[in-house]
């Protein structure tokens, strides 16, 4: 990854920022976003202490411009783009279907998919010339119905995966790789904070788990910069599960 550069959407926090972290040590330049300046600048100020190259951006995905402004913003420091991780996303509610409003399921829509469609919009645009790879964050809740009140988010992560392999065939004949990360329970700090409200409700999604435990973000950063890499030059159009085993049964 030395000097390859590198756009993260949805980088302050969770699987984000340990991706920053981790595209950072293997010296890459990297750009990352999120809508929270504190922690951003926290995140690049840590990251350039140690000696890595890192360039917080203050970007809402669900707004096109600043997305635009996102992608030419990288453009403009390092003059071009070969790797993008599209993380930013969050289930944004929860309860029966049946009364969800209209501005709720738009809500979680906009964020988790349509904030990925404004992206890939820029990015491929952006690495039409020599190529890339991109990652896009889906979840087992795009691959499987989930009976617990998230049916706004379960929508938008199938479309999640949809959009990956309809974007992966568009643009091989471009030499742009686009893949998805089907991951499951992960002990981020926005995780945890709903997760914790409930006492016992941990263990028990722990006990069960395939595995009997929760994903750590650095268990998954491991496949995105392996996605990211050209050790995986003929992977394009997959939504790889990287969950626990959650899928397999």
């Amino acid at each position: 990854m030395k000097n390859k550069v590198v756009l993260i959407t949805g980088g302050t926090s969770g699987l984000g920022a340990s991706a920053v972290k981790a595209f950072a040590d293997l010296e890459a330049k990297v750009v990352f976003c999120g809508r929270r300046t504190t922690e951003g600048s926290s995140i690049e100020s840590q990251i350039r202490s140690k000696g890595g190259e890192a360039t917080f951006v203050q970007a809402d995905v669900t707004n096109e411009k600043q997305v635009e402004h996102l992608v030419s913003e990288t453009i403009r420091l390092h003059g071009q783009l070969d790797v993008a991780f599209n993380n930013a996303g969050a289930n944004l509610s929860f309860g029966p279907l049946e009364g969800m409003s209209s501005e709720q399921f738009m809500n979680t829509v906009m964020l988790n998919l349509t904030g990925t469609f404004h992206a890939l919009k820029y990015e491929i645009q952006a690495m039409k010339k020599n190529g890339g790879s991109i990652i896009n964050t889906a979840s087992t809740a795009g691959v499987k119905g989930v009976a617990q009140g998230i049916a706004a988010y379960v929508a938008a992560k199938h479309g999640v995966i949809g959009l990956t392999k309809a974007a992966a065939l568009e643009q091989a004949r471009n030499q742009i790789r686009v893949n998805a990360l089907v991951v499951s329970a992960m002990a981020t700090e926005q995780w945890l904070q709903g997760v914790n409200r409930t006492p016992g409700m941990y263990e028990k999604i722990a006990a069960a788990m395939p595995l009997g435990k929760i994903a750590t973000p650095e268990d998954i950063t491991p496949l995105i910069t392996f996605l990211a890499g050209d050790q995986s030059t003929f992977i394009t159009g997959a939504a790889l599960a990287i969950d626990g085993g959650v899928t397999a049964g």
